[in-house]
């Protein structure tokens, strides 16, 4: 099995997790990703279309990364249900991996901003593991628990419906995951922000209700379910840099997971919206690059983008804070042109 091999090799120094996850060896995943032609436009400065482990996002409430030992790792599954019961590291990779390709956002991303990036997960389905369990039918929500303390409030309809593609998983972008990003064991559900679904160093599925039990950001301000809200940001060139008059190339990302991008438009200055290239989607769950070439003349200028998603919904343009569901509005930035 997967820990039996790569810890008996790291078993002199069990101390380390970093050797034991170095020593890992996990099985292919049954089931991968096609990745089509065209889904990375590989424009200089643009966000590649899978964000390396070490340049991924990392937000959450550990002071200190935990040190999970996967041999000794448990998922305790209890609460409402039927059929209680616990999974070693081997019992849940021995289920059978496969590859989703998902695109991350945390709640404190700001329109623009980095908190928001892409992987290959291996991982196994949550709602494999809950049907064994059989929630009772009172139960709307699912309270899992990170060894940290930290606890996210995810619907348990959106882990169950066999349409969404919520996972355990133990990899990331072909590796066995990265400490700083939930070794061994974390959540990934799409379409919901980080705070609500994403628990890292997962240790326990608590089947409950949103009535009798409330997770670690809902009494500090922030909402108790909170789907992703659509999307665009701006990649290149960098907001407030110079460039050089002639042709330019405007690019960025735009996700709308669930649902699909349709298109995405630019506006320099206040002329009209122009349509922007997209590249060929893997997924509705994974964002995808967009590019416009400008004719740029000097002096300076506006560049605002939106998004139009896949049920002809436009971005808006009404601005809100992160606090408490996301936030809201449409990038604009301010090149100047010598």
């Amino acid at each position: 099995m997967a820990v039996g091999a790569g810890a008996r090799v790291a078993e002199g120094a069990r101390s380390s997790i970093t050797a034991i996850r170095r020593a890992l060896r996990l099985p292919a995943p049954e089931a991968t990703v096609t990745v089509p032609e065209g889904a990375d436009l590989g424009i200089r400065g643009l966000s590649p279309l899978y964000t390396p482990n070490d340049e991924f996002y990392r937000v959450d409430t550990a002071l200190t990364v935990p040190q999970v030992d996967p041999t000794t790792w448990r998922l305790v599954v209890d609460g409402r249900v039927d059929e209680p019961f616990e999974l070693s590291f081997d019992d849940l990779v021995g289920m059978g991996l496969d590859e989703y390709s998902i695109t991350l956002t945390c709640v404190s991303n700001e329109v623009g901003g980095d908190l928001v990036g892409t992987a290959l997960w291996w991982g196994v389905p949550v709602r494999e593991i809950l049907r064994r369990a059989r929630p009772h039918g009172d139960a709307d929500m699912v309270l899992s628990h990170s060894i940290d303390g930290f606890t996210a409030s995810t619907p348990l309809a959106a882990l169950t419906d066999d349409g969404l593609d919520a996972i355990l998983a133990v990899a990331m972008n072909g590796e066995p995951l990265p400490l700083d990003h939930g070794f061994p064991v974390r959540m990934v559900v799409p379409g919901l922000y980080g705070y609500v679904s994403a628990t890292k160093w997962l240790t326990r599925l608590q089947v409950t209700t949103f009535a009798e039990d409330e997770a670690y950001w809902t009494p500090r301000g922030y909402s108790a379910q909170a789907p992703i809200k659509f999307s665009s940001r701006i990649d290149t060139p960098r907001p407030g840099t110079s460039v050089e008059a002639g042709r330019v190339a405007l690019a960025g990302v735009a996700w709308a997971q669930g649902v699909g991008i349709d298109r995405v438009e630019v506006r320099i200055d206040e002329g009209e919206w122009q349509a922007a290239t997209l590249s060929v989607p893997v997924n509705a769950d994974t964002w995808v690059q967009w590019a416009l070439p400008w004719d740029a003349t000097p002096g300076t200028h506006f560049v605002t983008v939106r998004a139009v998603n896949a049920a002809g919904e436009v971005q808006t343009a009404d601005r809100a804070p992160i606090a408490p569901d996301g936030s809201t509005g449409r990038q604009r930035v301010l090149l100047t042109v010598v």
